[in-house]
């Protein structure tokens, strides 16, 4: 028989405002409450509501035969304190019907595991907390954010008690295997891993409403069908997705709401060949079928699977390791504020932002960003962090980089205004045209231009130096002359 485990990540993380150069020093608030609850209360009511209310009535008539898996990131647990409590309500109602399990991650949604263990182990510890407070269940399995995962960040996970852990089942790694059946991690053989089928759970994320598809429109039936036909000795399906596809990725008029609510039926009217696990009952149940190696990390993200998506190129890698050039510092700052300040910062979607693949995966990036393009992401988070390390106190070294860059920006400011200026000029009077050429060119400090130059030589110079020509060659040419008759 074989298992289908459906698990759906969570996310929101706390948008930053517009932050200009000239607020460093100035000002200290970094994030945009408007849009951050802005954007909560719009998706709470197009798929958190909504689809928190359909599982509901689907786990109440399934009777337990159905369930679902969830990761929670801290950042949207705060936001939905803060700006949903009515979401945090209809998940709470989720959980106590027993068959949702709540999985662990890292609290910010960060890339920490990739820069530093103990920050990595902190926010683990954090966000077990928290899920333990809200909804009474201490988690068995971990999640990584966006799946990262490898041999080495498994192991470090392993530490903290976590005997399951979920990743992509990414084709450079399985090669001729099969995600389909449950693995173990070699560094640390007790450790079971749950792998993504990305075909399967793609179908319905990123394909469902694309009528060039060739399977479009998907049924529940059909995708059924798919299921049925795996080979009858894999054991297990894994089907993991964002929540928000449902309903907001995927709209309701695309039939979203329909497929998943009339697929856990179509599931179970085949109860000896399919039947619904939650991950830490899959890793209980199941027994692993060989060590699966992942030396370096891979995600659910993009074609690659990598983490190119969040550290691609020099400004994700500028930004990340500038931010993380503080966690020491941070960990040893006595305000609770600043820490909470620093976590929201390592948001893996700031660095997302950042990302100029614009190709076969433009589309998924442009999703949810707020900047129009990387450069504006990359340089927001740079004002927003030269000013959280001024505002913390880290180094003097920002200070006098901030002062270096004011003088240059106010020079900048200045020689647009005369520049304005001389160009109204310009507009009078054609004789005025040269002379603000020579006052701009003198103003920006640059070169005169080439053309520019010949013409004034050849006005002043030409004259004067045809006549200092003209007259010895006829007197040597006459020389010449009398000296052959001689």
């Amino acid at each position: 028989m074989k298992k289908v485990c459906i698990y759906f990540q969570v996310h929101q993380p706390f948008r930053l405002r517009t932050y200009r150069f000239f607020d460093i020093g100035l000002n200290h608030n970094y994030f945009d409450d408007y849009a951050n609850r802005n954007y909560i209360r719009r998706i709470a009511e197009r798929c958190y509501l909504p689809a928190n209310q359909l599982l509901y009535d689907l786990l109440t008539k399934h009777k337990g035969k159905f369930k679902v898996a969830f990761s929670l990131s801290g950042t949207f647990i705060d936001q939905m304190l803060e700006y949903a409590p009515d979401v945090l309500e209809s998940f709470q109602r989720l959980a106590k019907t027993k068959k949702v399990e709540f999985l662990a991650e890292t609290y910010a949604h960060s890339l920490a595991s990739l820069k530093d263990k103990a920050e990595f182990h902190a926010q683990i510890r954090a966000h077990t907390r928290k899920i333990e407070e809200l909804f009474g269940y201490k988690p068995k399995v971990f999640r990584n954010t966006e799946l990262v995962y490898s041999n080495q960040i498994g192991a470090d996970v392993f530490e903290l008690g976590f005997d399951g852990v979920l990743a992509e089942g990414a084709k450079h790694i399985l090669g001729w295997r099969s995600p389909n059946f449950v693995y173990v991690n070699p560094v640390c053989p007790k450790q079971k891993v749950l792998l993504r089928n990305y075909k399967l759970s793609d179908d319905i994320a990123f394909r469902f409403s694309n009528q060039s598809w060739d399977q479009w429109p998907l049924t529940a039936e059909k995708y059924v069908s798919w299921l049925l036909n795996i080979e009858s000795k894999e054991e297990i399906i894994n089907i993991f997705m964002d929540y928000e596809t449902i309903g907001e990725h995927q709209r309701s008029e695309t039939g979203i709401f329909d497929f998943l609510r009339y697929l856990p039926s179509e599931i179970l009217k085949h109860p000896q060949e399919l039947e619904f696990v939650t991950p830490s009952e899959a890793i209980r149940q199941l027994q692993p079928i060989s060590p699966i190696s992942v030396d370096y990390p891979t995600s659910w993200a993009d074609e690659e699977r990598d983490l190119t998506a969040w550290l691609g190129n020099d400004l994700q890698q500028d930004a990340f390791n500038k931010l993380y050039e503080m966690q020491e510092f941070i960990n040893n700052h006595p305000d609770s504020e600043i820490k909470k300040i620093y976590r929201y910062l390592q948001a893996s979607d700031h660095f997302y932002y950042m990302s100029t693949k614009w190709f076969s995966d433009g589309e998924v990036h442009k999703y949810f960003n707020p900047f129009g393009s990387p450069y504006e992401a990359y340089i927001n988070f740079r004002n927003v962090l030269n000013d959280f390390m001024l505002y913390t106190g880290f180094t003097c070294d920002v200070r006098h980089e901030v002062e270096r860059l004011t003088k240059i920006n106010r020079r900048q400011e200045e020689i647009i205004r005369e520049l304005k200026h001389l160009l109204s000029i310009n507009t009078k009077s054609t004789k005025k045209k040269t002379t603000t050429k020579a006052v701009t060119e003198s103003i920006i400090s640059e070169p005169k231009n080439e053309k520019s130059t010949p013409k004034k030589t050849v006005k002043k110079e030409t004259p004067i130096a045809a006549k200092k020509t003209k007259t010895p060659t006829v007197k040597k040419s006459t020389t010449i002359k009398k000296s052959k008759d001689q």
